[in-house]
C-alpha cells in the first residue's frame, strides 16, 4: 500500500482539514467530523462506516498496512510527521491515527416498538455519550433528543459512546414534536424524577410495554412541558438525594431490559439484544 509522501507542514490543506473536524462543530450531514484512536475507527469500521480521509503518524504506517487497521475503508490515506500529526488531532496523547467522515442522516425507527429514551436539554457531552452506550446495551429502540441537547457527534461524546453514536437512531426534535410522535404511536411515558409523592418505582412501572422514558437536564431537571407529556412519574429509590442523569437513566433501561427479559414474548427481544 503506498501512502504517498510525508506531510511536514502544519499549514497543509489535509491538515487544517483535519483539525477543522475536531473543533467540535460538525453536526450536520456532510459535514466532516474528526475521530481518533484505534478504538473509535474500528467501531466505526464495524458500523458500516467509509471514511474520507485517514490519517497515520509517520512510524505508524504498519497499522494501516498489515495491523488491526488494514481493512478500514477510505477515500485516501495520508502520512503526517508527529509534530504535524499531533498539531491537528483532539486529544493530548494522539494515540497516532485519526480519521474524518462525512456525517449521515441518522437512521431513524420506522415502526417503535419497544423502548423509547427521550432527553431534554442535556448538556454534558459525556452524559450523552454514556446513555447512547447504555441506550444500544439495553435494547433501547429510538433515541430522542431536544433542540438544546448536546450533539451526539461531539468528540467528547463520541468517545464516551465508544462507538454507539454511529449505530443509534437518534431523533433531534423539539418536546412538542416528540410529544405528537408519542402520542400518535400510542407510547406510554414515563417522567423520571427525584420526588417521591405521585410516583412509583422502576420495579412497580410496567416497562415491558411500548414506553418512552424522559429524562431531564442535569441541573433543572424534566421541564413543565416534558411532565405534562408523562402518564406516570418514576423514580429510582436510593441513599442519595438524586443521581447522575447518565446514571439514572441506565438504572431505568436495565429494569425495562429485565423486565422484557422476564416478559412472555422474550425471545425476539433476547435475540436482537444478545444476538442469541
Amino acid at each position: 500500500m503506498d501512502l504517498g509522501t510525508v506531510i511536514t507542514s502544519k499549514s497543509n490543506a489535509r491538515v487544517k482539514e483535519l483539525r477543522a473536524s475536531f473543533n467540535g462543530k460538525a453536526a450536520g450531514a456532510g459535514e466532516l467530523l474528526g475521530l481518533e484512536g484505534e478504538t473509535l475507527l474500528l467501531e466505526a469500521y464495524r458500523s458500516g462506516l467509509m471514511f474520507e480521509t485517514i490519517y497515520v503518524r509517520e512510524g505508524q504506517e504498519s497499522l494501516l498496512v498489515s495491523g488491526p487497521l488494514h481493512g478500514l475503508l477510505a477515500k485516501s490515506r495520508v502520512v503526517l510527521r508527529e509534530d504535524v500529526f499531533a498539531s491537528a488531532v483532539d486529544t493530548s496523547s494522539p494515540q497516532g491515527v485519526a480519521a474524518t467522515w462525512a456525517i449521515t442522516e441518522p437512521k431513524q425507527v420506522e415502526e417503535m416498538r419497544g423502548l423509547v429514551l427521550v432527553l431534554e436539554n442535556l448538556q454534558d457531552p459525556g452524559n450523552l455519550g454514556t446513555l447512547l452506550r447504555s441506550a444500544e446495551a439495553f435494547g433501547v429502540e429510538q433515541v430522542m433528543v431536544t433542540p438544546d441537547t448536546v450533539s451526539q457527534w461531539n468528540p467528547k461524546t463520541l468517545r464516551a459512546s465508544a462507538g454507539s453514536a454511529f449505530r443509534m437512531p437518534v431523533l433531534r426534535a423539539s418536546m412538542k414534536d416528540v410529544g405528537n410522535k408519542l402520542r400518535e404511536a400510542k407510547v406510554k411515558v414515563f417522567a423520571a424524577v427525584v420526588e417521591k409523592a405521585h410516583s412509583v418505582t422502576p420495579m412497580d412501572a410496567d416497562l415491558d410495554t411500548l414506553c418512552a422514558v424522559l429524562i431531564g437536564n442535569e441541573g433543572a431537571g424534566l421541564s413543565a412541558e416534558a411532565l405534562e407529556l408523562a402518564e406516570q412519574q418514576i423514580r429510582i429509590p436510593c441513599a442519595v438525594e438524586s443521581l447522575n442523569a447518565a446514571v439514572a437513566a441506565s438504572t431505568l433501561m436495565y429494569e425495562a431490559m429485565r423486565q422484557r427479559f422476564a416478559g412472555a414474548g422474550s425471545g425476539e427481544f433476547k435475540k436482537r439484544v444478545l444476538g442469541a
